[in-house]
This record gives C-alpha cells, structure tokens and sequence, in this order.
C-alpha cells in the first residue's frame, strides 16, 4: 500500500500542509500500462443518441451549437492557429508578414495578436540522457520545432484485406520517399485500444522493419454486410411485417435478420466511436509536449460517424469525449490528413457475392440508394475531419505511398498565427474559421475552427475520464514534463517500503489567480499494476488535487527549481510497473510516466 503520509516539495521547500493518499481497486480493469488499454469510466449521464445523418426522415443530428451559453472563467484565451501555405506546386512560400494574413471568425475579422513563421529543423534527433532509476516522459532533449509525422494504422474501422494494402504501401512510401530529417512514429488503433509499435525514431529502416511485422485484426464491422451498415447509418431500420394466415413469411424473416443486422450495427458503431476518439486523444497526449505543428497520417477505411456539419457529435456522453479529443489535438497542434486504404471503391451491389440476399424492385431501389449515400457520406465525413484539424483527406485513388509523402510534406514550413478569443460571443459551439492571405495563386492549409463548449473550457468536467484513461494507457502524455527516480527500498518486514521522487521542471504546469494570490491546481495519480498488469489483479491507485497557493516570496525559487514531490509505496516482493499521472487542472494537459519496480 501507498504509505499515508506523504510530503509535497516545492521548489526545494516543504509546505506546510500533507498530502494523505487513499488507496482503491479497480480503475483499469487490471490491465497494465503495457497491456490494452480499457474504456474510461464515464462520469457523463448519457442523453438519447441522435442519428448520425442528415437524409430526410431521419433523426436530426445532435450539435455542439444546442449547449447553451458559456461561462468564461480565464481573463483571455489565445487561440493559435497553423496555417500552411504553399504554391500551385505544392511549395512552401517564405518570407510572408503579419500583414499578409486575415483571419475571420464566424465572418468577423480577428485582430492578429502573434505572428512567426517556423522552419523545422533537420537535425539528428537528440537522446534524452537518463539516470540508473530514472524514467522520464521527456522525448526530446531540445524544444526546436521539427517535423513530426505519426502514422496511426487504423484496424477497427477499417476491413482486414485493406489492412494489409495499407502496410504494403507504407513500407513502399518509407523505403522511397522518407526524408531523412523527419521524425516518425507507428501507433495501431485496435479494438482494445491505441498501441505504440514505434516511438519517436528518425530511423526510417527500423520503423520499416516493425511495420512489416505488425499485424492486423477484424475490424468492428467484420462480418456486418455493406447494406446492414448502410441502414445503420442512414437511420433505415427496417421494420418487421406481421405474418397473417396465408401470407409468405418470407418477407418478415428477411427483415427479422435485416433489422437485427442494422441493431447490431448500430452498437458496434458506438463502440468504434469511443475506441477512435480515445486513440486520437491518446496521440494528442502523446505529443502535446512536443513544439511545433505535426502531422497525423491515419490509415483507415472511414471514420465511425457521419459529420453533415462541424458542429455535430455523437451524442450521449460520446459528445463530452468528442469535444475533448477535437481540443486536445488543437492544443497540440496536430493536423489529421486521412488516407482512405481501401482505394477505388465500387458501391454497385450487382455482382457482390457478399450480400446477404438478393433485392428486387424498389427494395433494390433503396439499397443502390443507400450504398452510394454511405460512401459518399465517408467521403465528406474524412474531408470534414480533415479540414476541423488543418489537413487534408486523400481518397478514391490505390496510389496511397503518394498520399502518405503529400501528408508529411506539410509539417516543415508553416506559420503560427494568433488572436484573443472574444468572450462577449458566450454561446457554446463550433466557431468557424477562416484564413485569407494577400497573396496570390497560393493554397492554404489551416484548421476550419475549434470548439467552445463545456467541455472545451470547464476542463473539470472531463477530469475523472481523463485521469481514467491516462492511468490505464501505453501512451506517455507529454503535456506535463515530468521526471521519476526510485530512491531505494527499505524494511524487514512481510512488505517494503520503496520510496521515489516526482520532479516537474519550472513551468511545467500552469499557476492561476484567484484572491489575490497565485495557486498551483494539479492532480497527482499514480498507479501499482502486479504481475505485468494481468487480467484479474486490479492496480492500487491513489490521487491527490494539489491547490496550493504560492506567495510571491516563493515565486522566484518556484521558477528556477520546478516542483519536487516524495512518497513511498509499501509492497510485499515481486516485480511491478508503476504509472504516474499528472494533469494540469488549468490547461487540461496531461504528463505521465510508466517505470518498472522490482521489490526483493
């Protein structure tokens, strides 16, 4: 167990109140921080779901625009957008000033408070050096901007054949077109969660290497057929005729089997919601501590609802999760660029063997019609997706190593504009932007706004489900860079006491005023997982929200020494993982540290 006495230090000094630890079972279902990663628990009370499309006679999508009004509680909110420019070639232009660029806000034009345009480095990628006992989330020992590209293979919504295409060609676009300056990391995006297959690594044939050997899985709708899907999506339940004496029951068992296949579709869709939105806001985690703009290259086969404008969302406590992972890849800056790995599609059902029955008259009507609206819906959806974070879908084309090299190009050369948020706007929503640059024959690259919403700005909301999932995650959130040493065991008894420091360097996490005063507001979590995180042994857990205020005298020494917090942990021997987690209650960013402990 976690010892119940416990000191903070800060800045080298101890306060003077104590920080008691609660222990508790449970909170990752016992998998461990190597292992897959489980659903967090949701505090939001779900509210029916809408339908995830806008075709007539459907349900009518549920919006982020329906919240209401907004309480602001910070004095200002910069909002920073990265705007990539390039000629008809596809060039960077440089040079450019503050002069050049107008952005406009829902139609009004914003008065330009940053400028810088950034040029990313090509250097060898530096090694952080690390102590014996020391493990830190620190993934670059310098903060130039460069070029970042993740590739995320995406197995739950994409099929299994198309799985395998889209390795193929990545290992093709690896082994010709890769430059050498640029950083790169692999991540899946399974059933079970996000899983890293390779850091962050310049070395293009290692990357290749595990890329080869990664696998795939059935996606979520494997075994669902394209028309089940459809009338899934388009909200075309269909219902079940009553079988009256003498009529062929035929009809109302095809359409017993249909309905059931439209249900089960419809589950599986949210399950693929919640799995997708918890990878992307893992990657923003993952990467938020890292500066600059970076791209995302997401392989799938489509995203798991239908977006008919930016504002929409899933609906149900789904939305929260929506709203907070759109945030978190803001924050980070991350541009999403899809590739849709299932190439040229043909929606024509004459001749798919894999329809479930042949239809006829205007049942065939309705299925032409419904399979030509799903593509074409995933199509405006990724597009949609894309532009809301800044990148660019690519689609209807097998020419995907093309793709993947037009995707990573955009992260060397772009410029960081910013302005104030005016919060006399106090209505929840989406807030459309738009880039104008005095400049012609140019292209422009920029998100298509952000959300402003409760989920956006009472970061405390989403508090509970974010330490949740960060606790039970193999990803390493870098938004709060943070530092663990073991200082040694100790004791004779049945358990020893293993005691260890967590150092968070100056400015790591965020102060806020209040009363006059400036008050540090963090939580500190930490998890023990037993036997390598197996199923069934539960982690002990304890947490803490730190609201301490810091006189002026202290700010100085807070500043040039960062926060240093002692504890120990009293286990009986064996080998255990550790998982630390820090979250700034200001700003929402996550830090978190995974160290194995063995106890003899």
């Amino acid at each position: 167990m976690f010892t119940r006495a416990s000191a903070l230090v800060l800045a080298c000094l101890f306060l003077s109140s104590v920080l008691t630890f609660g222990q508790t079972r449970g909170g990752g279902g016992g998998r461990g921080p190597g292992s897959a990663t489980t659903a967090p628990a949701h505090t939001n009370t779900p509210t029916p779901g809408s339908s995830n499309s806008n075709i007539p006679g459907s349900v009518p999508i549920t919006t982020a625009n329906d919240e209401g009004k907004i309480e602001f509680r910070t004095e200002t909110i910069l909002i920073q957008v990265p705007i990539v420019i390039t000629d008809k070639s596809g060039n960077h232009l440089h040079g450019l000033t503050k002069e050049d660029f107008h952005i406009f806000e829902n139609g009004k034009e914003q008065k330009l408070s940053t400028f810088e345009e950034i040029v990313a480095t090509k250097t060898k990628l530096p090694v952080v050096d690390r102590k014996p006992g020391e493990f830190s989330n620190l993934t670059l020992s310098e903060q130039q901007p460069r070029t970042v590209t993740v590739i995320a293979l995406d197995t739950v919504n994409t099929p299994y054949l198309d799985q395998t295409t889209g390795r193929r060609e990545l290992v093709k676009y690896l082994s010709s077109s890769l430059d050498s300056g640029q950083v790169l990391a692999l991540m899946i995006i399974t059933s079970h969660g996000l899983q890293i297959v390779q850091g962050l690594t310049g070395d293009s044939a290692q990357l290749m290497q595990v890329l080869k050997n990664a696998s795939g899985e059935l996606s979520a709708m494997h075994g669902v057929d394209i028309d089940a899907q459809a009338d899934a999506a388009t909200g075309n339940i269909p219902d079940v005729p009553s079988v009256s004496a003498g009529s062929d029951p035929t009809a109302a068992i095809d359409a017993f089997v249909e309905r059931g296949d439209a249900i089960y579709s419809q589950f599986q869709q949210q399950n693929a919601i919640e799995t997708t939105m918890n990878a992307f806001l893992g990657i923003a985690w993952s990467l938020s501590g890292i500066p600059g703009r970076k791209s995302l290259i997401w392989a799938t086969g489509g995203f798991p609802f239908t977006i008919s404008n930016p504002a929409a969302v899933p609906g149900g406590y789904l939305s929260a999760l929506y709203e907070r992972t759109m945030q978190a890849l803001t924050a980070a800056q991350i541009s999403v660029y899809p590739v849709d790995v299932r190439g040229l599609i043909n929606t024509a059902p004459t001749g798919d063997a894999s329809q479930s029955r042949v239809r006829t008259g205007p049942a065939l009507a309705q299925q032409i019609s419904n399979r030509s609206w799903l593509q074409q819906s995933s199509i405006d959806t990724l597009n949609e997706f894309a532009d809301m974070t800044g990148g660019k879908a690519f689609y209807n084309t097998n020419d995907l190593a093309s793709s993947f090299k037009r995707a990573a190009d955009d992260a060397s050369s772009y410029y960081l504009v910013g302005y104030y948020l005016d919060k006399s706007n106090n209505h929840a929503g989406w807030r459309q932007l738009k880039v104008k640059v005095d400049k012609k024959d140019t292209e422009i690259r920029a998100r298509k706004g952000f959300f402003v919403t409760n989920a956006t700005i009472h970061l405390e909301r989403t508090r509970t489900s974010d330490l949740s999932y960060a606790l039970t995650s193999p990803i390493e959130g870098t938004g709060v860079p943070l530092t663990l040493t073991w200082l040694g065991t100790s004791g004779d008894g049945a358990k020893k006491k293993a005691e260890f420091q967590i150092q968070l360097p100056p400015n790591s996490v965020s102060l806020e005023g209040s009363e006059g005063q400036n008050h540090l507001n963090f939580d500190f979590a930490a998890a023990v997982f037993d036997d390598h995180g197996k199923k069934g042994q539960p982690p002990f857990t304890i947490g803490k929200t730190i609201t301490t205020a810091v006189p002026d005298t202290q700010m100085a020494v807070l500043r040039n020494n960062g926060i240093g917090m002692k504890n120990a942990i009293e286990l009986a021997p064996g080998q255990y993982t550790v998982r630390v987690v820090i979250r700034d209650n200001v700003t929402g960013k996550i830090g978190s540290v995974t160290a194995p402990l063995t106890v003899n």
